[in-house]
Formats: structure tokens, sequence, C-alpha cells
């Protein structure tokens, strides 16, 4: 694929508009580690909350919510829909809570919930695991995604692509160095505008396409089960296209990952580059309105466009409906015999293989309808718009993961250890050390990339080593008796529970790993481990709890160490928290399957805008009366 003078001009002006960003707020990063790490704790609700979206708007999450509707429609995006109601959970228990705590970044928490070594051990090995292991394993799959859009886009050498790969990574390395956290932020609010815009066009010009006909035409030719919105539980076979679960897998997506489970972008009681956001806000009502902000537009709003274009890539590019009955016959058995790609293309006949071409590469990777589906629609200029599109979504991630991750190894680990040694850098070192772990991780992160083969696997590592600990996440903020010991403990037991998996899977059915029984095996298993360390071990010190209870003012279980007064105000806001809750879940939920429903053109939208409407006026209610319970005694 060849780009235009258009095209490549389109792409030119945006760089130059985001270096341009960082240069302009290169003085006001200069200040120190909040204004280097949280903007100077100024950032509008708006632009932090679209700041949330645009980061978690990757290169490669386009083609996952394609990947997934060509293997199981509309529904599989359950599998990620299903962390809704804990994001909003963050919303209202713990947005203004990450504000109130007035940190730096999110394991500076540590040190003023907890005290002693086993706290000094937690905050230094979790700046290195999440700032530098864990960031450069999430900045390795995006690359790869990247690599993998360019590589099927240009036609070229992936040696090649890796060079653009890796000048991008260091562009996004140079403006987020100069302009910090504020700079980020600002150019994640116009990617993500670009971004919007460029997979909203590719959306409509594809179903507006004479090969897909429209909806109307697009919901004739594939079966329904493409169109569903909900999993089947239970059910399944040959002859279904859409998200079968065993009762196992749909009670562990929809009843204990969202709340157990620890995931990038999806942390139990906030963390990460979300809390990070809140952190840099205003105040703490702004903190809640960027999280609810990020929460509509992430689940309910931003997919559709990914989805349209996944379904019409069915039609385009699946064998059973673009080739003629006798090639998608002879491409399915030539695959069952267990044929690699190339070797399916070659056997066919010589004047079907290149028609067959696409469809092959979509039959052994079904993510690359979306790239098809780029080069075959997209006219000059917006050819361009949608490469810079693409561009936009990974910088911004890219971006957002350098900043968050050298905020961690300055302040959570370079720091406390100059202060041991009797130290105190100036402000100017401070963040000069920040730029310079910035670059350490993007050297780190190109390592990473190499060594990865499989976006997939890393997302299942993750997902395995997080199981069970979102309890204790979310607990630290509501029972006295957590300690540090519970956070390490809960940290470290979920890698027993993997390795003991892997050794055990050769041991058990299909059925238990179908039901995700060794995900629920280890929740179980770190949710008993950490209880009994908690037990096991000395509670935090009186005097600790007390300042963190004054500090943050939290709700739940604290005993003495708060006024009546305020464990009287403390019960009514929880109750209205949980309002604002289900509230919120029941009107994000509505809108996405409204706003599904009407695209798709099904007949009961307009029972989920009635839906969407209860939710939001129980929202808007809900909200008032916290905003009058949550003003400092």
């Amino acid at each position: 694929m060849i780009l235009t003078g258009l095209d490549i001009t389109i792409i030119v002006v945006f760089l130059l508009i985001t270096l341009f960003i960082g240069v302009y707020f290169k003085k006001r990063a200069s200040g120190g580690l909040t204004d280097f790490f949280l903007g100077g704790r100024n950032l509008p609700w708006l632009v932090a909350g679209l700041s949330m979206v645009a980061t978690t708007f990757a290169a490669d999450t386009p083609l996952a919510v394609s990947e997934m509707v060509a293997q199981n429609g509309v529904s599989k995006n359950w599998l990620w829909w299903s962390f809704l109601a804990g994001g909003m959970l963050t919303v209202f228990f713990f947005a203004r809570l990450w504000r109130r705590a007035g940190i730096v970044t999110e394991l500076e928490f540590i040190d003023i919930r907890y005290a002693g070594k086993a706290a000094k051990f937690l905050r230094g090995f979790k700046s290195v695991y999440l700032g530098l292991f864990m960031n450069s394993m999430i900045i390795g799959w995006v690359n790869l995604a990247f690599i993998s859009i360019l590589t099927e886009f240009f036609g070229v050498e992936e040696s090649v692509v890796l060079w653009v790969v890796f000048g991008s990574m260091a562009f996004a390395a140079a403006y987020s160095t100069l302009s910090g956290l504020l700079g980020v932020a600002v150019t994640d609010t116009l990617q993500f505008v670009v971004a919007m815009v460029g997979t909203v066009i590719l959306a409509y010009l594809v179903l507006d396409s004479p090969q897909v006909g429209g909806m109307s035409n697009l919901r004739a030719t594939l079966p329904d089960d493409y169109f569903e919105m909900f999993p089947r539980v239970g059910e399944g076979g040959p002859d279904v296209q859409s998200l079968s679960l065993t009762v196992g897998a749909f009670l562990s997506f929809v009843a204990v990952q969202w709340w157990a489970g620890w995931y990038p972008g999806a942390e139990p009681g906030g963390g990460g580059y979300i809390a990070q956001r809140m952190m840099s806000t205003r105040n703490e009502r702004d903190a809640q309105k960027a999280t609810l902000l990020f929460q509509v537009l992430h689940y309910c709003v931003r997919p559709w466009p990914w989805i349209l274009v996944g379904l019409a890539a069915v039609l385009l590019y699946n064998p059973q409906y673009s080739l003629s009955a006798d090639t998608a016959a002879q491409i399915e058995t030539l695959m069952q015999s267990g044929k690699t790609e190339a070797e399916v293309l070659q056997a066919l006949p010589l004047e079907v293989r290149e028609e067959a071409a696409q469809a092959v590469a979509y039959s052994f990777r079904p993510q690359l309808g979306y790239v098809f589906a780029m080069k075959d629609f997209l006219p000059n200029g917006l050819r361009g718009l949608l490469l810079t599109a693409f561009l936009a979504a990974y910088l911004s991630t890219i971006s957002t993961q350098l900043n968050m991750g050298a905020g961690f190894l300055v302040n959570d680990l370079y720091l406390p250890f100059q202060k041991l040694r009797g130290s105190e850098p100036t402000q100017k070192k401070q963040v000069f050390a920040g730029r310079f772990a910035t670059l350490f991780i993007m050297l780190a992160a190109v390592g990473i990339t190499a060594i990865i083969d499989s976006i997939s696997g890393v997302w299942e590592f993750i997902i395995e080593a997080g199981a069970g600990l979102g309890t204790v996440l979310i607990l630290r903020w509501y029972w006295w008796r957590i300690n540090a010991w519970s956070e390490i403990a809960a940290m470290l037991a979920p890698f027993v529970g993997l390795l003991l998996s892997h050794w055990a899977r050769d041991y058990v059915s299909d059925s238990f790993i179908q039901n995700r029984g060794f995900f629920l095996l280890n929740v179980l298993m770190t949710t008993a481990v950490w209880l009994v360390v908690t037990y096991l071990t000395r509670p935090e010190p009186i005097e600790k709890l007390k300042s963190f209870c004054e500090r943050v003012r939290p709700e739940g279980f604290w005993g003495n160490l708060q006024t009546a007064e305020q464990r009287g105000k403390n019960r009514t806001s929880f109750q209205w928290r949980l309002w604002c809750w289900v509230s919120a879940v029941l009107f994000a939920y509505a809108v996405l399957f409204a706003s599904g429903g009407f695209l798709m053109q099904h007949e009961n939208w307009l029972a989920y805008v009635l839906a969407a409407l209860g939710g939001l006026v129980g929202l808007v209610y809900g909200m008032r009366r916290l905003d009058r319970l949550d003003e400092p005694l």
C-alpha cells in the first residue's frame, strides 16, 4: 500500500502538532514531581476523562474487537464488558478518596496506609514490578499489535516496520519527557478525537459500500447469532456463532472477575493510569466526573464503530461468505488437516489463489479483517487519516505508560532510597530523574518487544497473575485490619497458583478448564492465603491508621478511629454510593445496548432507551445527594 502526498501530509501535521504541545508545556512540567507526573493537580475533568479513554484505545484494540466479533459475534465482547460494574465501583467508592489522599503516585498510598519494613518493601517491589516489568510487558504487546497493523497494511517486511514502531515509541518518549502528564493528557484528548473520527468514517464507508450493502443486507446475509448482544449460558455447538459460556465461565466473568481480579485499566478500586488521572484533577468532584465520563465512553460509545467493521469483515473476508462454496470447503478441509496459512494458499488452484489470499489470511488471523477493510475502502487522504488514528491510539497508550512507569520508579523507588541515604534531591534533579526513567523504560520495552510473540499470551498471564488480588485492593480502603503483609501475600499467591495450574493442566478435564476452574481456584486460594496472613501478622499501628482516617476520611470498618458523627455520615453516604453505583451500571449497560440495538436494527432498542433514562434520573439524583454529603465535616 502506497501513501499519497495528502496521506503523508496528514500524518506529518499530526506529529508536528503533538510535538508542539510537548514543547509548549515543557516549562509547566519542570516545577517538580507534582507538575511532571500530575500536571500540577490542575487537569479539567473533561481532559482527564478523555485522557483515560485515549489510553485504553491502543493500536491493538480495534483489531482485538474485530477478532472477537469474527469468532463469536457481538456477544463475545462480554469478555470485557463484564468489567463495567467494577469500573463504576471506582467512580463512586474510590475516585474522591484517591484525589483526597493528596499523593503523587498510586504506590505512595502504601506509605500513608501502612508502616514499617513490610510497607517499604511493598512500595519498592511494586515500583519495579509495575513501573518496569509490567509496563514493559504492556508496551511490548501494544508494539506487537502496531507492527502487525503496519506490516499488513503496507505489505513490507517486519524488520522495516520495527524501525518505524521504535521510532514512534521514541517520539512518544520525547514529548512525554518534555511535557510530563499535562502535555500527555492534552495530546491524549487530541488523539482520542482523531482516532474516533477515523474509526467512525471507516465504519460508515465499509457499511455503505456496494460489497456490504448496508446493515439491512448484512443482517439478511449473516446468521442472527452474530448480532446477539448477550452470551448463551450452557448452550453451544458447531452451528452457534454467538458466545456460549458454561455456567462456571459465566459466573467467573460476570460475578467474580470484575472485583476479584487485577487488570491494567480495570483495577478494582482504581489504580495505574486511572488513579493517576483522578489524582491530577482539580478537586474530588472533578475526579468523580472524569472517571464517570471514562466509563461511559469506554464501554458505551467507543466500541461500536469497531464492532460494525468486524461484522462487515465477516461478510467480506470469511471464505464462507466471500468465496464460492467449493473454494470455502477446500480451505476448511486444508485447515483441518493442520496445514499452515502459506501451505493452504499454495494448495489452492492457481486461478482462485489471488482471490482467496485475504480470505485465507482472515481464516487464520481474523483480527486482520479490520486492516483489510482499511486497505480496501479508504480513499486517498482518509487512508492517512485512519493511519493517523492508529498512530494516535498507539502514542496515547505509550506516552501514558512511560509517564506513569517513570513516576513509580522516581517517586516510589529513587526518592525513598535517597531519603534513606539522608539526602533530598532538588526539584530540578527529581524532574531530570523522571525524564531519565522514561527513557530507561522505553529501552526495556524495546527488549521485551523482541522477546514476546503472543499478545494473547501476555494478556492471559496478566489476568492469572492478578487472580484474587482485587479483594485486598478494595478492602484496604475500608477495613482497618488489612496490613502490608495482606497485600504482599495477595500479590505473590497468584504466581504460585499460576505455576500449579500449568503443572495440573494435563490432569484435569476439559470441562474444568472451560469453566475457568483454574482462575476461580486461584481466586479462592489467594483469598485464603491473604486472610490467613492478615490474622497471623500484626495490624498496622494505631497512629498510622488514625492519620490515614484523618487524611482520607474513608468509609467502612474503622472502629473507634472515627468519631460517631463521621460513622453516621459514612453509613448514609455508603447507601447513596450504592444507589449511584446501581443506577450508573443500569444507565451504562442500557446506553450500550440501546446504541447497539439502534445501529444493528434490533426491534427492542427503544426499551433500552427507557431503561437508560431511568438509570440517568436515579444517577443524577444520587450524585446530588452525595455532593452534599461529601462536603468536609
